[in-house]
């Protein structure tokens, strides 16, 4: 029996190898995000709000806009408008409209989220080091391309961040032009 199997108690082997994997890799990033998640609560933010305070970090000093903040984002949040007021109430960012067209907004890091990633930084670089250092550096390039090779099959859905505050999912076409 599988060591997946036996975490989830199924009895029945598993349809396939594909679907194995598949529940591996869910399972896999579900502990790890757990894990992260533990860390970042530590310092007052998710680890969803502490990946958008290194978005904006690499882009001082002129910010960027919500929709460019969620095409950066590692996991899809659809309402990031929400979020960015909920970093603002914390005074870890400011935003601005732009001169030329007021619809759009510019978020930039403020001091104070700065200086909260400066104490997560040491926390932060040591997390993966705990969780994956073990696999050493041949298992590990081996994880990344495949990784990286399963997810070129993604690309059918990508999920559009809403900066109105509505959730929009579009379909686009995949490599051979069927839409998701």
């Amino acid at each position: 029996m599988s060591a997946l199997r036996q975490e989830i108690a199924q009895e029945r082997p598993f349809s396939s190898t594909e679907e194995e994997a598949l529940l591996n890799l869910m399972r896999t990033a579900d502990c790890i995000q757990r894990t992260f998640q533990r860390k970042t609560r530590d310092f007052g933010v998710t680890s969803t709000q502490y990946n958008v305070l290194r978005i904006l970090r690499g882009a001082q000093p002129q910010g960027l806009t919500c929709s460019a903040i969620g095409d950066r984002m590692i996991t899809a949040e659809p309402d990031i408008t929400r979020l960015l007021a909920r970093l603002k109430v914390l005074k870890l960012i400011r935003q601005q409209r732009d001169r030329k067209d007021r619809r759009v907004v510019w978020t930039q890091i403020s001091e104070a989220g700065l200086e909260l990633l400066r104490q997560m930084d040491p926390v932060v670089q040591q997390t993966p080091r705990e969780l994956l250092g073990h696999l050493g550096e041949e298992n590990l390039r081996e994880m990344i391309r495949l990784l990286e090779a399963a997810r070129a099959r993604c690309g059918a859905t990508e999920a559009r961040v809403s900066c109105d505050g509505s959730d929009s999912i579009a379909c686009v076409p995949d490599a051979n032009g069927a839409k998701g």
